[in-house]
């Protein structure tokens, strides 16, 4: 009866992780939206929806916490559990760069782009294929799927340098350097989030595997 318990609320706790990774993939996306559109609306929209994300986390954090001393699982499941705390973190900190990138989009204004931003666009939608993956190897909990998630995010790293380079090389007026480093910053936010990612992707190795691997190195 304890376990059978136990596995209720670990999947009711395994639900929560999944509407975070809903609600953080779908900011993030909402955010570029915004970002590409120059739609100030929608960048608010984005800013104001970060409380629930950061609400779900809390909660996932306070039902694992419960569970870990009312069960105190056993080793298999203490690992799943702490995954699934890590994972809730890193998907927080996707809405967290949404919310960035929102905050960017705002300050850029209705001012036209100094330069294309296709490539960035590129990184962005690389990024996105990154997080859907990962959280469909997560369901998974195919290993497979998620070391391919480590090739994409050497892929995003490389638009990203070359993006941050290409900004810098670029000739601007004293009135678009401002803009510069907006694009500069929203470009480090998706990478950033790819990052998180890759990090779910070890979360998950460590899981499986029951040790740590690093994806990149």
């Amino acid at each position: 009866m304890i376990r059978e318990r136990f596995e209720h609320d670990l999947i009711a706790v395994q639900q929560d992780l999944m509407e975070l990774c809903d609600l953080s993939i779908h900011s993030l996306q909402e955010s570029f939206k915004a970002f590409l559109k120059k739609d100030i609306d929608l960048a608010l929209q984005v800013i104001d929806t970060d409380p629930k994300i950061n609400r779900l986390e809390e909660i996932i954090n306070d039902r694992v916490i419960l569970l870990i001393a009312k069960q105190q699982p056993v080793a298999t499941d203490l690992r799943r559990l702490i995954v699934v705390i890590k994972a809730a973190t890193d998907m927080e900190r996707i809405g967290d760069h949404a919310v960035n990138i929102a905050k960017e989009t705002i300050r850029i204004g209705k001012t036209p782009f100094v330069t294309s931003v296709e490539p960035i666009e590129e990184m962005f939608h690389k990024t996105i294929l990154m997080l859907r993956q990962i959280v469909d190897a997560f369901l998974e909990e195919n290993t497979t799927k998620a070391k391919e998630i480590a090739k994409l995010d050497d892929e995003v790293d490389e638009l990203t340098g070359n993006i941050l380079s290409n900004l810098m090389k670029l000739s601007v007026s004293n009135e678009q350097v401002a803009q510069v480093t907006s694009l500069s910053y929203v470009c480090r936010c998706i990478e950033r989030s790819a990052d998180h990612a890759t990090n779910i992707a070890e979360h998950l190795f460590y899981l499986v595997k029951g040790k740590h691997y690093e994806l990149n190195n």
